[in-house]
């Protein structure tokens, strides 16, 4: 599909007002997608385990006006307060979407919305910020379009969630997802992410994802300035052609259940990330020495107990801990009792595989 597929035809019904909540979650990329092209196209494609505890709760209420707007009429609270700095953000996505969701002009929204994490944390809410709004209005949308089938809605909603935020898109569905063209994946899209179609082996089922709050100040470079550094980035190239290979690699991974290959494949990704910050123009660090001093705990932790523990990292500072179940005791001990000293304030958040979003 398309984005010209997502341009409903004329709606069937009728709704004068209403109220909405979905909770959606955050997601964590195993391949990372690091530069994009126009309208939120990825310029790699990624995979990404979805989160289940680190979410957001979005309560969309909306009536009709009397006669449509020249503009976008809402109210937005975060967590009972107004909020007009989120309101750029949220004109921005309702100027991009507002082709494929025509009855945007025609109602009057009331948005409220919550996290599960403290806003504070250094966890990125616009994944599961973007997704959770963006559900909210496709089922705005299913009461104007009742006979919508469940297959369009997901996709939909992945698609406009993109348009808000591109990893928004991989927070629909779960527990693996994938967005982004690529050639040994049928089906894979640009436009919208999918179930991740391979076999996946048990041991990857609820996998565990420790998140350390090492840094939970503002970024100094945020992460839409990084994508745009990748324009004209010297190995670009390079790192957009290992995203592919890494991607075909995961597929025997996941299916014989390697979880050395996959460590060595999700580390690699998350140090390749940060080289790619390091060697743009201008370059920037978002680790921080407890970052790194993380890093060389879970090395030689693995070594000395053979467990498969490993590390992802986002756009920032944050290390993401990730292991399998059955490793959980040891190396959930493991953490409390050598990694959380790095965090600020000691605070850290357990997360385990969740398997998308859900209405309230």
């Amino acid at each position: 599909m398309i984005g010209t597929d997502f341009v409903p035809s004329a709606y069937s019904n009728s709704v004068a007002k209403g109220k909405i909540t979905w909770k959606s979650p955050s997601n964590i990329a195993l391949v990372k997608y690091w530069g994009k092209k126009e309208n939120q196209i990825p310029a790699n494609p990624s995979v990404s385990f979805t989160l289940d505890t680190c979410a957001t709760t979005t309560t969309v209420t909306y009536r009709k006006l009397e006669e449509e707007g020249k503009d976008y009429s809402f109210d937005l609270f975060f967590e009972g307060e107004p909020k007009e700095s989120f309101r750029p953000k949220i004109l921005t996505f309702f100027k991009r979407v507002e082709h494929y969701l025509p009855f945007l002009k025609s109602y009057h929204f009331t948005i409220d919305t919550s996290n599960s994490f403290p806003h504070s944390s250094g966890i990125a809410s616009s994944a599961s910020g973007m997704s959770a709004l963006a559900l909210c209005l496709m089922s705005i949308e299913k009461e104007l379009q009742p006979e919508m089938d469940p297959g369009h809605f997901n996709r939909k909603a992945s698609f406009l969630a993109r348009l808000g935020s591109g990893s928004a898109c991989r927070s629909i569905e779960g527990d693996l997802m994938q967005w982004g063209l690529h050639k040994d994946t049928q089906g894979s899209s640009n436009e919208y992410a999918i179930k991740y179609p391979f076999p996946v082996h048990d041991v990857f089922k609820n996998y565990q994802d420790t998140i350390l709050l090492v840094d939970k100040g503002q970024k100094q470079v945020s992460s839409t300035v990084g994508h745009d550094l990748m324009h004209g980035h010297p190995f670009a190239e390079q790192r957009f052609l290992q995203a592919h290979a890494n991607l075909t690699k995961l597929q025997d991974v996941f299916a014989q259940g390697d979880l050395n290959g996959f460590i060595e494949i999700v580390e690699s990704e998350a140090l390749t990330l940060h080289a790619m910050m390091m060697t743009s123009l201008p370059y920037f660090i978002l680790m921080k020495p407890h970052t790194l001093e993380i890093i060389n705990k879970i090395w030689a932790f693995r070594e000395r107990t053979n467990t498969h523990v490993c590390f992802t990292l986002d756009a920032g500072a944050n290390v993401h801990v990730l292991y399998p179940e059955s490793e959980q005791e040891i190396v959930y001990q493991f953490i409390k009792n050598e990694l959380v000293a790095y965090c600020e304030n000691g605070q850290y958040i357990c997360d385990t595989i969740g398997y998308g979003a859900k209405k309230m």
